[in-house]
């Protein structure tokens, strides 16, 4: 047998229970936004078109346009679009940049945890320092925002082999980190209780399409625009949950913003048909469900 997670079961979409998003709605759309801050002089990741070894001065340039500029330009579109997002967020952002957290909080943008900087990686550090982390993170977040963030998705999706226990240990309701299995949230195991799987993109994310598959920004908005439809087809016959995951460096130059408004109005012209929701809403009103209906652990 190979080695498993042993956190969940296997489940074919064919063989799971039907219901129905609020509104008699069968699609859930969310749009997640990552807001990220890294150390400077520092070498911690992708540059756009090479992997930065050694560090780089422009590769964290790059980045930080999108606090300085594409971001505020996203939500420009949201308020255009009248959008609410979830938003990932390093805790490094509130200090960096807090007037641009503070935009996001009062459109009403849910605030979902990401570690501190992009620059750690979970699955490099020992559970003791991870829980330290996860403490810190989940204590400045209530502090900033007066209320405690209520998911979680690891910085660069590479949680540890206990993240999962210690998100439920710190009281966390859902985790996007196990996600991009599936297009229906799902229980998974910890060892003080499930916790919820809600659905995030790997393929609808603009960082692995533009940064490494080097998908133009016509490329990458034709995949939301054919994605959406299709979810929106097969919804009829299952509830599903359609994903976007945006990076304000990435998708706020004005190059891609362009194309994305037009897959975004897209979407937009089916709102009476789709439920436009966050990732916690997502996950609040999957556990109001009888739980014959929901995908146990």
């Amino acid at each position: 047998m190979l080695p498993s997670h042993n956190r969940f079961k296997y489940s074919g979409i064919r063989q799971r229970p039907v219901f129905s998003w609020p509104g008699d709605k069968r699609l859930a759309v969310y749009i997640a936004v990552n807001i990220e801050h890294f150390p400077y002089g520092v070498q911690c990741g992708v540059d756009l078109d090479r992997q930065t070894q050694p560090w780089s001065q422009r590769s964290w340039l790059w980045r930080e346009y999108g606090n300085r500029i594409g971001e505020w330009r996203l939500i420009e579109l949201f308020d255009e679009l009248g959008l609410n997002v979830g938003v990932i967020a390093n805790t490094a952002n509130y200090e960096h940049c807090p007037e641009l957290i503070a935009a996001h909080r009062s459109r009403g943008d849910e605030l979902i945890a990401h570690g501190r900087s992009n620059a750690e990686r979970q699955i490099e550090m020992d559970e003791a320092t991870e829980r330290r982390m996860i403490e810190e993170v989940t204590a400045f977040m209530e502090k900033a925002d007066g209320k405690k963030p209520r998911g979680w998705l690891s910085p660069y999706l590479t949680p540890s082999l206990v993240t999962t226990d210690l998100l439920k240990e710190q009281g966390y309701d859902y985790v996007l980190d196990w996600g991009i299995c599936d297009e229906q949230p799902f229980w998974v195991k910890s060892r003080s209780g499930p916790i919820l799987s809600v659905p995030y993109p790997i393929e609808l994310n603009d960082q692995p399409a533009i940064a490494y598959r080097h998908n133009s920004a016509d490329e990458y908005c034709n995949m939301i625009v054919e994605n959406f439809d299709e979810m929106l087809r097969r919804s009829a016959h299952a509830p599903l949950v359609c994903t976007i995951s945006l990076h304000s460096f990435i998708m706020g130059q004005p190059f891609r913003l362009a194309r994305l408004r037009k897959a975004l109005q897209h979407i937009m012209a089916h709102k009476d048909s789709v439920w436009m929701t966050t990732p916690g809403e997502v996950s609040a009103y999957y556990q109001t469900l009888p739980q014959e209906l929901q995908l146990a652990p």
